[in-house]
């Protein structure tokens, strides 16, 4: 199965592109696409939107699997993120990708075995688990792996479309 992993964000939308059978991985891709500062939204929108559908057009992903926001105070930020999240569901329905969502808190107990684990020792776990040998960079592009290994382990409870 090819799963694609998804960090919604605005400024910065990572992405993680895995195979996974049995209970081997195998990674085939990973980045970001990124849009630029004092673009305005709806542009930057549609370079989100245009930059995802080329990975998902590449890649083919059966499965698509996105980090579900979690904000504390800042709600324009939260409000631009959801926006760039529809975005990223959008292509995901548009190409017929199943598509499930899971909080920070699922994606740190999959891989690290504790919900409120730091970002590194998740980032730690990403390298270790696909056998890498650094880091996928930004933290973008490593939380969107992660969401991938993630519903690798987890899929048939989360589907939401």
């Amino acid at each position: 199965m090819r799963i694609l992993g998804i960090d919604p964000g605005y400024a910065i939308m990572g992405y993680g592109i895995l195979d996974y059978n049995g209970n081997r991985f195998r990674t085939v891709d990973y980045g970001s696409i990124e849009t630029e500062a004092h673009t305005p939204m709806p542009q930057r929108l549609n370079q989100l939107f245009d930059g995802l559908n080329e990975v998902i057009q590449k890649y083919q992903p059966e499965e698509a699997s996105i980090e579900e926001l979690f904000f504390n105070s800042n709600t324009t930020t939260a409000i631009k993120v959801g926006e760039a999240r529809g975005v990223a569901l959008l292509a995901c329905e548009r190409n017929g990708l199943r598509v499930s969502e899971y909080t920070p808190l699922q994606i740190k107990q999959a891989l690290v075995g504790y919900g409120r684990a730091e970002k590194k020792q998740v980032q730690n776990m990403v390298k270790v688990i696909l056998n890498l040998k650094e880091v996928p960079k930004p933290d973008d592009t490593a939380d969107a792996v992660a969401a991938a290994i993630c519903h690798a382990h987890s899929r048939n409870n989360r589907v939401i479309g």
